[in-house]
């Protein structure tokens, strides 16, 4: 296999793992002005994600550190043709991160509770807007530069991604706080769910099928409704694990879809002719090899760290002791 095809895939991995991992804290966030009704419920909610969320956004720094290493000209061209969206999402991630560092550290939360809510909902929306329009392509010129404006990437298309991506993560917070938390909040995350599955399942769908290109996109396809159909029923069920699980299933075949989809082109053009390639978008194959052999002995390690993480902040959050909100 080249080694263009073994990065291209690697990424699509750290895509996976970002959308996964990042895509409950970012439903947390959505849903904590709804189902929080004091600060016990406020700080149980922010709790649940309090020792993990910055080390689940590790995954979009090295998937874009990935990109910009395996694939430059993929990189350029995504980053110069998407400046304010990213520049949006971005400075996003920076409130968000700002107000879980800082709320356990004032005596008010309610600003930094509205900086978490909207720092949650505008990444999970526009990943899709930005991933909708990667796939469906983009008008790019000979040189592969960006050649549209931003009401181009305000597309149907790119705005039901959107949509699908924003439900999508918040049923995956929805879950993942039923998973974590006990007695009224609990409760309500669980008819958060309820509520959310069958719409999410729906426009999720709606979504993939419009985009899906190629057998293997359709498999992705199928493998995402079944985690959404598992979520639902699993929920119903009260089985709080297993439709966390298929919750994650869903969304890791969601990207799938996207990446099955858009594979070989790393950037489609309107005009095929102009189209980014993994052949023509790639490093030179010895900083492959040298990113291969990094990566190889890297990895390993990482996804050792995260799981212990995880491990240990296993236990389901009441909200109490202070605390326990973000230490």
């Amino acid at each position: 296999m080249e080694l263009t095809t073994v990065w291209f895939a690697l990424i699509a991995v750290l895509w996976t793992g970002y959308f996964v991992l990042e895509g409950f804290d970012f439903g947390v966030g959505v849903l904590l002005p709804f189902l929080a009704r004091g600060e016990a419920d406020r700080r149980a909610a922010v709790g649940t994600i309090g020792p993990v969320w910055d080390g689940n956004e590790v995954w979009l720094l090295v998937a874009g550190g990935a990109t910009f290493a395996a694939f430059p000209e993929w990189y350029a061209t995504l980053f110069s043709g998407f400046y304010l969206p990213l520049f949006l999402i971005l400075l996003a991630l920076i409130a968000r991160g700002v107000a879980l560092e800082y709320r356990g550290k004032s005596d008010g939360t309610r600003g930094w509770d509205r900086a978490f809510f909207w720092g949650s909902l505008v990444p999970a929306l526009l990943w899709g807007v930005a991933f909708a329009n990667i796939v469906r392509g983009v008008p790019l010129d000979a040189g592969h530069e960006y050649t549209g404006t931003l009401l181009t990437l305000l597309n149907p298309v790119a705005l039901l991604g959107g949509a699908a991506t924003l439900l999508l993560f918040t049923l995956h917070g929805a879950v993942f706080l039923a998973l974590r938390t006990v007695s009224d909040l609990r409760r309500r995350a669980i008819r958060a769910a309820r509520v959310l599955a069958p719409v999410a399942l729906v426009v999720v769908t709606a979504f993939l099928v419009l985009i899906r290109s190629g057998a293997l996109s359709w498999v992705a396809v199928a493998v995402a409704v079944a985690g959404l159909l598992g979520t639902v029923a699993a929920t119903a069920a009260g089985r709080d694990g297993w439709a966390f699980a298929a919750s994650a299933a869903g969304i890791a075949a969601f990207t799938a879809t996207l990446f099955t989809s858009l594979w070989p082109d790393v950037m489609p053009a309107l005009d095929p002719a102009n189209s980014l390639t993994v052949a023509n978008a790639a490093s030179s194959p010895y900083t492959l090899t040298v990113m291969t052999w990094v990566a190889a002995v890297c990895t390993p390690v990482v996804l050792a760290y995260q799981a212990w993480t995880y491990w240990v902040f296993r236990r389901r959050l009441t909200g109490e002791p202070p605390r326990a909100a973000l230490h």
